[in-house]
């Protein structure tokens, strides 16, 4: 099972509490992660990536096993911390302003 914790504005969306549990199949990367996680909860789709694209929203950064990996290629492998659910995959907010 893959751990995603998500922003409290995406849980609300979602309506869940606490972190989402899914099953993914190997090999697991933020596209198959993401997938799962669309499949599951439909409301999300368009939210965390655009409907037509399927690129990254702006002003959401993902984190695992405390690295970035919002800019590493969408079928990359996630760390095997990740795809052991040992370690959650995380969709954070960014904050931006003045």
């Amino acid at each position: 099972m893959i751990r995603v914790i998500l922003p409290p504005h995406l849980r609300t969306l979602a309506h869940v509490q606490g972190d989402v549990e899914l099953e993914v199949a190997a090999p697991v990367t933020q596209r198959s992660v993401l997938d799962a996680l669309e499949a599951r909860y439909p409301m999300l789709r368009g939210a965390i990536r655009d409907h037509v694209t399927l690129q990254r929203r702006p002003f959401l950064r993902f984190f695992a096993c405390e690295q970035d990996l919002t800019h590493d290629s969408p079928d990359a492998p996630l760390p095997h911390a990740v795809a052991s659910g040992t370690e959650p995959f995380i969709v954070l907010g960014a904050i931006a302003g003045g």
